[in-house]
């Protein structure tokens, strides 16, 4: 049955313009110059440059102007005195250009560019070595098939009689399992030495196999590490030193040797090849830069390479003229004044958003060094008060979501170094004497802890939770292995050494 009712209802919703702030809010600095340039070549109403006090493009004249008005004339020789007239592109026989582009999208769609490489892929690099290969049709295409299954690391994930079965159902080939192990050995030998392992100790043994048969030097030892991998991995995995010693009957000094004969070799092939042809270096444009001055610490924002902005005045100019003669206009004359004018009202939305993006992140930054300000006069550590964006947003009087989206991503340039906006962000604990200390510091104690321990006798997380208990830190064990994985440093166990 349906019913019909009247119901009222109270709802906030985003305006554009809001949405394009907050969208601006998160784009760093170096890539806020590409947003401007790419508007700016979208919007022919955009353009570089200071606004003058002459260029007064919010008159009246553009709400006076009436989108209904219509005499019913058609008056195609009507010209203006001006020097752009709508004349010198409005053909009666053409159909204008924005009519004819059609959008699917929606403006807060995202359409991502995908990149194309120039360089060779890692798969590209294996199939390449298979015409240096005497090897025939069918094994030809069951290794173009292993080399499809092949991970970015490097890897074989996939199990033999599953790549079996493929081939018999998608390449009408059938094949034993032997067959399939002959021409996996054959991909074994490509180059990066490893490739087509299925399982890491595979991948290692490939590699030190190649060393023994290349090397002259250190051939006992490599033939001694070969050993380890091949009937003591678990062992070694486990760093049970003392149990390999005993079982292969050496002494610790030749042991050594081999350890790190085996640390030198490399666990991921596929991903080193892939590094070394795509690995750029990492180019930081800080979005603030913190000088200290006379004991003053002054913000700047990085303004550097972001252009100034302003409405051009041929179409503010191009508006006010036809808008005093509207009556005059043809319907073509007031669809055309009508785009002109989008594109002059989306122009000032995009310049005010950046204006406040400035005020916003230039607000934002300067609480963060109140807060943090003995922190900032020298780079200590020690002084990093425990802040969470709570704290910003309550002295800025701004939302949560907004002082995220600032620290998101951006840098700020001091005189001690170049950081994140999110390092100086941290929990905080008491100690026993009551003062609230960041879980920063706690960190760096532990990391001090670890860096200066015996190798051979690691600290276990239980030892270190007593010795951060003896400084005054109530923390427990399992706040300790938290700490200590965050920083990404392993148990113990295996960071033992011999």
């Amino acid at each position: 049955m349906l019913n019909q009712k009247l119901q009222q209802k109270l709802l906030q919703k985003l305006s554009p313009q809001q949405i394009q702030l907050i969208k601006l809010l998160e784009v760093p600095t170096m890539q806020l110059e590409q947003r401007i340039k790419k508007e700016i070549e979208e919007n022919p109403v955009l353009e570089e440059g200071a606004q003058s006090e002459d260029d007064d493009y919010k008159n009246d004249a553009e709400d006076d102007y009436d989108d209904d008005s219509d005499d019913g004339s058609d008056n195609d020789d009507f010209k203006s005195d001006d020097e752009f007239s709508l004349d010198d592109y409005i053909d009666d026989d053409d159909i204008p250009d924005y009519k004819l582009n059609a959008n699917n999208y929606s403006k807060d769609d995202k359409r991502n560019d995908i990149p194309y490489s120039d360089v060779a892929s890692f798969r590209d690099h294996m199939i390449s070595q298979l015409g240096l290969r005497n090897l025939s049709e069918a094994q030809e295409i069951i290794a173009e098939y292993i080399i499809g299954n092949i991970d970015e690391d490097g890897y074989l994930r996939r199990e033999i009689e599953a790549i079996a079965d493929d081939l018999a159902f998608s390449q009408n080939v059938s094949i034993t399992d032997k067959e399939l192990n002959d021409v996996l050995k054959i991909v074994q030998d490509f180059d990066p030495p490893g490739v087509g392992a299925r399982t890491l100790q595979e991948c290692l043994l490939i590699q030190i196999d190649k060393r023994i048969q290349t090397s002259s030097e250190n051939l006992k030892i490599i033939k001694i590490a070969y050993k380890i991998l091949n009937e003591f991995f678990s062992e070694f995995s486990k760093k049970h030193y003392d149990k390999i010693i005993s079982k292969m009957n050496i002494q610790e000094n030749e042991l050594k040797q081999a350890v790190d004969e085996i640390l030198k070799l490399n666990p991921k092939p596929g991903s080193a090849f892939v590094g070394q042809l795509l690995k750029t270096a990492q180019h930081i444009t800080p979005d603030f830069i913190l000088d200290e001055i006379d004991g003053e610490l002054i913000l700047h924002l990085n303004s550097r390479n972001i252009p100034d902005l302003r409405i051009s005045r041929t179409y503010a100019e191009m508006i006010d003229s036809y808008s005093k003669d509207n009556k005059k206009n043809t319907k073509k004359d007031k669809e055309t004044i009508s785009f002109v004018k989008q594109k002059l009202d989306s122009a000032k939305w995009f310049i005010d958003a950046i204006k406040q993006r400035q005020n916003t992140l230039q607000l934002t930054m300067q609480a963060i060094i109140d807060y943090q300000k003995e922190y900032f006069r020298d780079g200590d550590e020690t002084q990093l008060h425990p802040m969470i964006l709570k704290d910003i947003a309550e002295k800025t009087n701004l939302d949560i979501s907004t002082i995220s989206r600032v620290a998101n991503s951006k840098y700020i340039q001091t005189h001690f170094g170049i950081y994140p906006l999110k390092y100086f962000f941290s929990e905080g604990m008491q100690t026993d004497s009551g003062e609230e200390v960041s879980t920063r510091e706690i960190k760096k104690i532990l990391k001090e802890c670890i860096e200066n321990e015996s190798k051979k006798r690691p600290l276990t997380d239980e030892k270190l939770a007593k010795i951060l208990q003896d400084k005054g830190y109530q923390i427990a064990r399992r706040t300790v292995a938290k700490y200590r994985e965050q920083m990404n440093i392993l148990v113990a166990r295996l960071r033992k050494e011999l």
